[in-house]
């Protein structure tokens, strides 16, 4: 569109519509060339004002953008219809859309655990290592390995089929286990869930887990199972409430009855800065008290730091530790578990899209300083080190794949919105004209300069090229009454501009004049913009 249409009214609509057509009319210009290129800019205005002088077609182009007005089926719905009954029906176009691809969606989620036993890097007996053929190369081993994966099969919209499955191995005993659960949505707040299972270990299972919003602000999950095998049938039963008890905290309420019978109580607070969870339980075996907290960094690589204290009759444990987001689907991460009697254990782990990685290190059973010293700087360490080498540059290289086939992909349409702001640019040359003469009359606003795109001001840069493009000419014809407003919208849609660097940020800088003083200010591309302001003067010491 040629003009924003986010929260001007229909009167601003009208001006901007006007201003633009007398700009763009084809019987002001008699060069043929000209002529020709004025007639489709006044298209396109026209076009887009048809959209947007209509409530019905703004309502979905406002939210969707233009590809909203392209939907399948949009051509059968009522056009006296209100904006909000337009939306529903929009997104019940949208939801049919989604339906017909149904059938082809998974959700595969899978985890991986190795369990690595290097209690021999600290507990080792030195004296007895001696005497024995390469006895002093300390013995590190995978004493336990779990893989589980899960796939979603929709089968309606209200129905899903989950296929699970987990193969287990400790010390050189192990064994599996298949699960298959139908799940069905039974209205807005509630759905219930149905799952039988088998394995070599634990024998047949059969089990049904219900979910129901009582309140807004409350709901309840319900779950009973019964487990065959060859000592009998054990059942279980295990219920949850959960209370909102603010806008950001939770409350839980747990009862468990069957093999680990136990009562638990947490409260979670998760702001867009912490983590907080206060958690007590008491059961059979275990019976605990926890607490832990998160802090988030608001920073693009996600950056969290956590710890923990967990207390109960099995001992202590407190635990330490940092997340990273590394690249676009991958988040690692490291925690460091010193216990009483549990010894000190180094837990990596890694998250890669909807798989999970993890890889529990076993150091030593007893509180040894040089354990907890290694097992906090050597992952510190390790990770700078491939961060430097590896991480960094992939990152580099998968963004520059990204940007060039973003810019391939966008060439053609480019390369029409530059000749569109070429053309735009000749035909203000008039208009611009005669606005210069005004506000030069009365000391108004004259736009001297104005660039539009991507500036290289950090010196570490220096080797990037600058790509901006003169906006001089459109900015100007802007100007009104000595004052120039942008709304909070991306500048590469003004009349006379196109975007110069696809997928970069860019920035608008002006060097303008009022009052015989110079100004200069440097915008954000979707930032806001008025002009003249006093903070943009330009100190004439400087």
């Amino acid at each position: 569109m040629l003009f924003s249409s986010d929260s001007a009214t229909q009167d601003e609509l009208k001006v901007a519509y006007r201003r633009l057509c007398m700009l763009y009319h084809p019987d002001k210009h008699r060069d043929p060339e000209l002529k020709r290129q004025a007639e489709q800019l006044f298209n396109l205005v026209h076009e887009a004002y048809q959209v947007l002088r209509e409530p019905q077609a703004r309502a979905i182009y406002d939210i969707y953008g233009k590809r909203g007005l392209d939907v399948d089926g949009w051509e059968v719905v009522e056009r006296k219809r209100t904006p909000a009954e337009i939306r529903e029906e929009y997104e019940r176009l949208q939801k049919d859309r989604e339906e017909r691809r149904l059938q082809q969606r998974t959700n595969p989620r899978g985890i991986i655990s190795v369990g690595v036993d290097a209690t021999d890097l600290f507990d080792q007996y030195d004296e007895d290592y001696e005497d024995m053929a390469g006895g002093g190369v300390p013995h590190v081993e995978i004493n336990k390995m779990h893989i589980s994966q899960s796939i979603e099969a929709p089968l309606t919209t209200k129905d899903t089929a989950i296929l699970s499955g987990s193969l287990s191995t400790h010390n050189g005993n192990g064994g599996g286990t298949i699960n298959l659960a139908f799940k069905r949505v039974t209205s807005a707040s509630g759905w219930g869930e149905v799952e039988v299972g088998a394995g070599d270990t634990q024998g047949p299972l059969l089990g049904m887990k219900i979910f129901r919003n009582l309140t807004s602000r409350c709901f309840a999950t319900a779950q009973c199972g019964l487990q065959f095998s060859s000592r009998g049938v054990r059942p279980g039963v295990s219920t949850m409430l959960a209370r909102h008890l603010d806008k950001n905290t939770m409350g839980y309420l747990q009862w468990r009855w069957g093999i680990q019978s136990s009562m638990n109580s947490s409260i979670v607070r998760d702001t867009k800065s912490s983590h907080f969870t206060c958690a007590m339980q008491v059961g059979i075996p275990h019976t605990f008290m926890m607490m832990s907290y998160q802090y988030k960094f608001q920073d693009e690589d996600q950056t969290k730091i956590k710890g923990s204290i967990k207390s109960g009759f099995f001992g202590t444990v407190v635990e330490y530790g940092a997340e990273r987001k590394i690249s676009r689907h991958s988040v690692l991460g490291a925690t460091v578990s010193v216990g009483v009697p549990q010894g000190i254990t180094l837990k990596i782990k890694l998250n890669r899209a909807s798989q999970t990685y993890f890889f529990p290190i076993h150091l030593t059973d007893q509180l040894l300083p040089s354990a907890v010293f290694y097992a906090t700087v050597g992952p510190l360490v390790f990770y700078l080190a491939i961060q430097q080498l590896i991480i960094r540059p992939y990152v580099r290289s998968q963004k520059e794949e990204d940007l060039e086939k973003q810019r391939e992909s966008s060439a053609s349409n480019i390369a029409k919105k530059k000749q569109e702001a070429e053309s735009a640019v000749l035909l203000m040359q008039e208009s611009v004209r005669r606005i210069i003469e005004t506000e030069e009359s009365r000391m108004g606003l004259i736009i001297l300069n104005a660039w539009y795109g991507k500036f290289v001001t950090d010196n570490s840069r220096k080797h990037e090229r600058a790509k901006v493009i003169d906006v001089t000419v459109p900015l100007q014809c802007l100007v009104k009454d000595s004052k120039l407003i942008l709304t909070e919208a991306t500048k590469s849609g003004l009349p006379g501009f196109y975007d110069p660097c696809v997928g970069e940020e860019k920035s608008l800088k002006v060097l303008y004049q009022f009052r015989g003083v110079m100004h200069q200010v440097l915008s954000g591309d979707a930032d806001p913009l008025r002009i003249p302001k006093q903070s943009h003067r330009i100190d004439a010491d400087t």
